[in-house]
């Protein structure tokens, strides 16, 4: 019956008032061995003090016993009423606290030194009382006679009273220590009991919380399976209206839900992919076509212009120029078709530059002014192979081919944060914008058949910039108008060590 009543309680409470029940019986249980464990040592503690309070007791009596002595030694010594007064106070005092000593025969050497004391200082007070009374009277004679009685049952007096208080303290020393093992022994005993108590608590709270969390585990393994695509998982009975039984209830209707709208979604997701992938594989070989189509632009006809350039030097000049000459075409036309398929480093691309404007100062007579402004830490630097070269051969081409007297071209690379910047800067004839738009749309293509052209032009290196890095706006034109010149950058990611890493499907 009674477990019916409590299964039925736990089952229709929610779990914040399951908590708050556990968490009452735990601190009621806690608070109650505290209390039943600190009346303990309060009863030893009020033990240790009842021990040596009985040497206090006695030590309080010899102080009065003193004054009362003192009071009639000044008082037969100078008749004063101070004195009179203070020995009647003392007296009245004195007889009071006699008054709790033993007062019949025990076997008990300290209750019988208590007996004696008792009637020694009865009879004592009787002695200072016909002593006072003499003084009062002006006996002499007998005050006299009085007070050396009276000193004599008070140092027997005193005697005594060192005498009980070290059996006294004898007895109450050997009482301390069997307390202080006591206190020990109940100190020990409470920390047991504590730990006890607490590992039960534990014990239980944990059993109640399994019971009510353990639901919530069922629910989230279900809810796991579900994640991974398993469907037609079971799911745990709910057996409590709490939070966990309304979850898993609610949870098992929207697993239900969505079980028609998943099958029926299924198949056309599978087909979306399929011509997704496809789509994406497409798009990479074209990619790929593009950039190797675009890298193996290079017209030939350059070539043969510059070669029979040297065949004319050496006609007209020693050997050793036209070697130097031959040597910087060869180097040129080979970096041109051993990096037609790969990267090249910064330091190869202004190798290429420098000897595509020493072949052309032979051809014009030495009459370009080139200008080169290298950055540290940046000539390892990996890019795409022949981008600087065909912006260079733009600036002598478009901007100061006819006005060769006083050209220069400055070439500036450095480093920017995480980018890198290249400039081509020309004193030459200069763009309007409306021409600065046309060549960034990729509407001013460079005739492939012209002389002195190697094929590739600004908007080959605008496209392979693009597809190379998959970023925009990487190449920007700007002049100030006709007759003022033109100055190119290029804006390349780094990727954040010293070599740069492009973002390209290999």
């Amino acid at each position: 019956m009674l477990k019916s009543i409590r299964d039925k309680i736990w089952k229709e409470n929610s779990i914040q008032n399951k908590i708050k029940w556990i968490q009452a019986i735990m601190m009621v249980t806690i608070l109650v061995m505290n209390l039943i464990i600190y009346q303990q040592i309060n009863r030893t503690v009020q033990k240790i003090d009842a021990v040596f309070s009985s040497n206090v007791t006695i030590n309080e009596l010899s102080e009065k016993l003193e004054r009362i002595q003192n009071s009639v030694y000044e008082y037969l010594n100078t008749k004063s009423s101070v004195a009179l007064e203070n020995y009647y106070r003392f007296e009245q005092e004195y007889r009071r606290q006699i008054e709790g000593l033993n007062n019949v025969n025990l076997d008990s050497e300290i209750k019988m030194l208590e007996k004696n004391i008792r009637s020694m200082s009865e009879t004592y007070l009787d002695k200072t009382d016909e002593t006072v009374q003499a003084k009062r009277g002006r006996n002499v004679e007998r005050y006299k006679s009085s007070y050396e009685d009276e000193t004599q049952i008070y140092n027997y007096i005193e005697s005594y009273m060192y005498q009980l208080n070290n059996l006294r303290f004898h007895s109450n020393s050997e009482n301390y220590q069997t307390l202080l093992r006591t206190m020990s022994v109940l100190e020990l005993m409470s920390i047991v009991i504590i730990i006890i108590v607490c590992l039960i608590c534990l014990f239980v709270a944990v059993l109640l919380i399994k019971d009510m969390i353990g639901p919530l585990g069922s629910l989230s393994v279900a809810a796991n399976k579900v994640a991974e695509g398993d469907f037609n998982v079971e799911f745990p009975e709910v057996v409590a209206n709490d939070e966990v039984g309304i979850v898993t209830n609610a949870f098992h209707k929207m697993v239900d839900s969505i079980k028609d709208y998943i099958e029926k979604q299924r198949v056309s997701m599978e087909n979306e992919a399929l011509m997704k992938e496809r789509e994406l594989s497409m798009e990479a070989h074209l990619k790929d076509a593009q950039l190797k189509y675009l890298q193996a632009q290079i017209n030939p006809h350059f070539l043969f212009n510059s070669l029979n350039a040297g065949a004319q030097l050496a006609a007209m000049e020693d050997a050793e120029k036209t070697g130097i000459f031959v040597e910087k075409m060869a180097d040129f036309f080979r970096y041109n078709v051993k990096k037609m398929q790969e990267d090249a480093n910064l330091y190869e691309e202004i190798a290429a530059v420098d000897n595509y404007i020493y072949i052309l100062n032979v051809r014009f007579a030495g009459d370009i002014h080139y200008e080169k402004i290298i950055g540290e830490d940046v000539e390892n630097i990996l890019v795409p192979s022949m981008i600087l070269q065909p912006v260079v051969e733009n600036a002598v081409t478009h901007g100061i081919r006819n006005q060769m007297d006083n050209a220069y071209i400055t070439l500036k690379v450095e480093r920017e944060a995480r980018q890198l910047r290249i400039t081509v800067k020309d004193n030459g004839e200069g763009m309007t914008q409306a021409r600065i738009q046309s060549v960034m749309a990729g509407n001013a293509g460079q005739n492939a058949e012209e002389g002195d052209s190697t094929g590739i032009g600004l908007d080959n290196v605008m496209k392979r910039l693009e597809l190379y890095y998959k970023k925009e706006n990487l190449f920007s034109i700007y002049s100030e108008g006709p007759g003022k010149g033109t100055e190119v950058t290029i804006l390349l990611p780094l990727a954040g060590g010293e070599e740069n890493v492009p973002d390209i499907d290999s």
